[in-house]
């Protein structure tokens, strides 16, 4: 029995006969040849049944496989330069586990598909490769987050999703039966964070949030993850390294370790390899004038819109840190600043540029 392999391993396995297990991608036929697109969750690689070198009942099994169609595929890892990957399968037999049947075919075919319908489809669409990529992104970036505060001494708490009172503004919560009571969903875990951090000085939440708006733009999701930090004793410029660090140690992490998954959602890296520290760090002062010198009506006092955001994050080569926005506009528990009470001394925003991200290549999905 070869041993089973994952098809991002079979780089180790070259020359060896070995098994794959997975479904059927897509398959073309060329006379007495059948090349089988075979995927199992980590990658895909191409098969090769030549009609001589199997059984006739092999390759009739393969030659009647249907897209999605799950198999056990046993073959020999051959290095190809222009395989996708570098490698490809001499198949030598094929096992089936579940035939989809022709009269119901898988629904996502290889073409292009309207939003609306992968998203009827959102359990099938979750197969593709591009959906794949962008979980393997999101995986990256959740366990660079945890690492990132687990290295320097922060606790996880777990904050409850079930909340009794707002934490931000009352407008977006949703609000839910909690037996006799009432109960909101919560926008944030940083009032039980902040109780938290008296407990154990360094503390995170990383968990969902939810926002009763409709998801409409990039910037507004009505269920999300946040990841919320909280430290006792730390000051405005700890708060910043703080912000800063992180940033840029998810991103270098990404580059490292998902250049593959970038590449394949057609990502153009330039702006994430320039996100090195140091950061730019300006205050609200400064980034209301930079805003009004390119035309932006905002006055001081008033609150950052999204087209605002856009201004500054384009205005920087980096993302940029502002701080000490005014008192006013910012919840309860913003230290005012002792020298100008008039901003709150512990506020800052993290700002990126929101240029679309160039796109090199095509593809269908």
């Amino acid at each position: 029995m070869p041993p089973v392999v994952e098809i991002r391993n079979v780089s180790g396995h070259a020359g060896q006969e070995v098994q794959i297990q997975g479904w059927l991608y897509n398959l073309r036929e060329s006379g007495k040849l059948l090349f089988p697109l075979f995927r199992d969750g980590t990658g895909i690689i191409q098969g090769v049944v030549f009609k001589k070198s199997v059984a006739p009942e092999v390759f009739e099994r393969v030659r009647s496989l249907t897209q999605e169609s799950s198999v056990r595929v046993t073959g020999k890892v051959r290095a190809d330069e222009r395989a996708p990957g570098g490698f490809e399968l001499d198949v030598t037999d094929l096992e089936l586990v579940q035939l989809v049947s022709p009269e119901r075919p898988y629904p996502i075919t290889p073409k292009d598909h309207g939003i609306e319908f992968l998203m009827d489809h959102r359990h099938l669409w979750l197969r593709s490769s591009r959906q794949r990529a962008i979980l393997g992104i999101r995986h990256e970036i959740i366990k660079a987050c945890r690492d990132f505060f687990d290295d320097r001494g922060f606790t996880l708490v777990d904050t409850p999703i079930f909340t009794p009172a707002a934490c931000e503004g009352t407008t977006t919560l949703f609000e839910v039966g909690y037996f006799e009571d009432k109960a909101y969903l919560t926008q944030s875990g940083q009032l039980y964070n902040e109780a938290a951090a008296a407990a154990v000085g360094k503390t995170y939440c990383f968990g969902p949030t939810f926002r009763a708006e409709k998801s409409k733009t990039r910037r507004h999701l009505t269920e999300f993850w946040m990841i919320e930090p909280e430290m006792a004793y730390a000051h405005l410029d700890d708060a910043m390294a703080l912000a800063e660090g992180l940033v840029a140690s998810v991103i270098a992490r990404v580059l490292e370790k998902r250049r593959s998954e970038l590449a394949h959602l057609e990502r153009n890296t330039t702006l994430l390899e320039k996100c090195v520290p140091p950061f730019p760090r300006i205050s609200y002062d400064e980034a209301v004038k930079i805003l009004q010198s390119k035309g932006s009506e905002i006055q001081w006092g008033g609150d950052f819109g999204g087209g605002d955001e856009t201004v500054l994050g384009e205005h920087f080569e980096k993302p940029v840190l502002v701080h000490r926005y005014p008192s006013a506009i910012k919840a309860f528990y913003m230290e005012p600043d002792a020298t100008r009470p008039e901003v709150a001394h512990m506020e800052t925003s993290l700002i990126f540029s929101h240029k679309r991200n160039p796109r090199f290549g095509s593809g269908p999905e």
